[in-house]
């Protein structure tokens, strides 16, 4: 169980995918449904359309492309309301929150937190998750990256976030299951991080060391409960 000094935390920014919901989805979508249905539309072989897939997601990784539904349906010449969301909606019975997001949120409410979601999912992508799993009834804030131009892997982005949410960077906890985007935060100042060590409910824990790390957030809610925002200490920034 990881210690937060929580007596210092008031802001608290989450991810979504693999952070509050199930990665199990993204993972099935983008590696396996997606490069079958393409050939299966096309006309190729499935092991074909895996490479081709394979190739197009290592030339944009952790780019705003690698992340952007609008990139993609252009790239796969596929109209993205017509034909590409269809194709993300037939895999979205795999959809859930993590069983221990709601407990965890509600404690960070209770305890009078700032909750924001910041997440690198297109809007159309957040659209589809908050339709299925009214997150957003649980969040402050829920912002997509895109609106900035910019991903949580670049410097950029947390300058225009700080500005966006006017957070602390001394007082705010940032959590995420992708380690070069908490090493990104902690490059800009964030000062207090956390990880997720089961992002995909099927896939073994990974037993992450370059940072604190979670397995079930209603592990540390006592904590939280026990340090509402009011006992932060206001230190300077």
């Amino acid at each position: 169980m990881p210690f937060l000094p929580w007596n210092e935390i008031e802001t608290v920014l989450l991810d979504m995918d693999g952070t509050l919901l199930d990665l199990h989805y993204d993972n099935q979508f983008w590696l396996h449904h997606l490069p079958k249905r393409l050939a299966q539309i096309r006309g190729i072989s499935e092991a074909q359309s895996q490479r081709e897939m394979t190739a197009r997601y290592e030339s944009v990784f952790g780019q705003i492309q690698w992340y952007c539904l609008d990139y993609w349906a252009e790239s796969l010449e596929m109209d993205l309301e017509n034909e590409f969301m269809p194709l993300k909606r037939e895999l979205a019975h795999l959809l859930a929150l993590r069983d221990d997001t709601i407990p965890f949120l509600d404690a960070l409410h209770d305890s009078g937190r700032q909750v924001v979601l910041v997440t690198n999912a297109h809007p159309n992508s957040l659209a589809l998750k908050i339709e299925h799993t009214q997150l957003d009834a649980h969040i402050d804030n829920l912002i997509s990256t895109h609106e900035f131009g910019v991903t949580k892997e670049s410097q950029l982005l947390w300058e225009r976030l700080q500005a966006r949410v006017k957070f602390d960077a001394h007082r705010t906890l940032f959590v995420d299951d992708s380690l070069p985007i908490l090493n990104a935060a902690k490059t800009y100042g964030i000062k207090h991080l956390l990880a997720v060590d089961n992002p995909d409910s099927t896939l073994p824990n990974r037993n992450i060391s370059e940072f604190p790390a979670v397995r079930d957030y209603r592990l540390i809610l006592e904590d939280i409960k026990q340090n509402p925002v009011g006992t932060v200490s206001k230190g300077r920034f």
